[in-house]
């Protein structure tokens, strides 16, 4: 028999959590993450989900036995932004049978409605994170980079058959960092700098409150009001984000473009190594070894993860991204780095496809996010 029931305590929340070791035991590309900082990440520690508005946790069972889950909410400060009634999908999994989705997804519905809502879209990262956004749909066979997700391909399917349409793809963008074009970027960098008046610096995490808000000005004056699923961060929501980054970030690829005549800041943008290469060797579990484990083959990672940039209008199209894209090249040249994905990408956002693209990155990845009127 089929049920469906709300998280209200430890045992349904650790039921709700760790399904998803169950469901991808045996997966290659499946990345486990570290079931006490997964438990935090599903209650809203150090992210915005219950900030941002209401949300609940629903599980699907078959009799006793945990077939499927996922995580409805509202985001009231992106609806309130841009004048939406919309709730999210996030944390979907589910075995391979329509009827535990169609269960799942009808629970959400209801509870959307009930909150007032006229559309859902799914799936989609928490709210305050750049993390496990959309289905993948055409690459099943790649370890997926630190904080993107992966997925059952069937998901896809479950999603048009119960009435989602396509809302918009994300890209990741895979090259090899020997075969990137630089030299373009090589003769243009020294010429914008100069022309234009700005410089790059590292971020410096002695003072990294600092770079924390010169990123957020940035973001304020970037953020194009067009772009619907987002909302310019506060300061509270940068330094979450920023506390989520910094146990994976490298200074050396984390870069802050400012002018140098007023050292307004003008443009970010943040890589980081692709600790998945080293968290799935800890299949979730920091002790008795994981965290030798991961030591240890932290020392062998050599991909990195192009993951977010701004420029502020005034300067954009002025070289301030090449710079950028070259000082990460060459870091991670010297860094022993062969591998860089830029993701993810909206579809919407033809600069940056046109700025990856022209460096010599294709596209590896699709992952797409449905939407439904309710």
């Amino acid at each position: 028999m089929i049920s469906v029931k709300e998280v209200t305590d430890k045992k349904t929340l650790k039921e709700f959590a760790y399904f998803i070791y169950d469901i991808y035991e045996g997966d290659k590309n499946f990345v486990p993450p570290i079931r006490k900082d997964y438990l935090k990440y599903l209650q809203g520690v150090d992210n915005d989900l219950n900030n941002a508005g209401p949300n609940t946790k629903f599980i699907c069972y078959d009799g006793d036995k945990v077939v499927g889950r996922l995580l409805v909410g509202i985001n009231e400060i992106v609806n309130d932004y841009h004048g939406f009634k919309e709730g999210y999908i996030s944390q979907f999994e589910c075995e391979d049978n329509y009827e535990y989705a169609k269960a799942l997804l009808d629970a959400a519905v209801e509870y959307l409605r009930a909150h007032g809502m006229n559309k859902v879209k799914g799936p989609v990262s928490l709210p305050g994170g750049e993390d496990n956004r959309g289905f993948i749909v055409d690459n099943f066979e790649d370890q997926p980079y630190i904080m993107n997700t992966y997925n059952k391909s069937y998901y896809n399917d479950f999603f048009v058959k119960y009435g989602f349409e396509k809302y918009f793809d994300c890209y990741a963008y895979k090259d090899t960092i020997e075969n990137a074009n630089i030299e373009r970027f090589e003769k243009l960098v020294p010429y914008a700098m100069k022309k234009f008046n700005f410089r790059v610096d590292n971020i410096d995490f002695s003072r990294l409150d600092s770079d924390a808000a010169d990123i957020m000005h940035v973001i304020e004056k970037a953020m194009p009001k067009e772009w619907d699923d987002f909302a310019p961060l506060d300061a509270e929501e940068i330094r979450k984000v920023v506390k989520q980054l910094k146990p994976y970030a490298d200074p050396e690829l984390i870069f802050i473009a400012r002018d140098n005549e007023t050292n307004e800041p003008i443009g970010f943008n943040i890589t980081l190594p692709d600790y998945n290469q080293a968290i799935k060797k800890m299949k979730g579990r920091l002790l008795p070894f994981g965290f030798i484990k991961f030591l240890y083959h932290k020392r062998k990672i050599d991909r990195i993860r192009f993951f977010v940039l701004f420029v502020v209008p005034e300067y954009q199209k002025k070289g301030v991204t090449s710079v950028m894209y070259l000082k990460t090249y060459i870091n991670a040249i010297k860094k022993g780095y062969t591998e860089l994905e830029g993701s993810t990408i909206w579809e919407y956002n033809k600069d940056m496809m046109n700025d990856v693209e022209s460096f010599g990155a294709k596209i590896n990845i699709t992952y797409r996010i449905y939407q439904m009127d309710i």
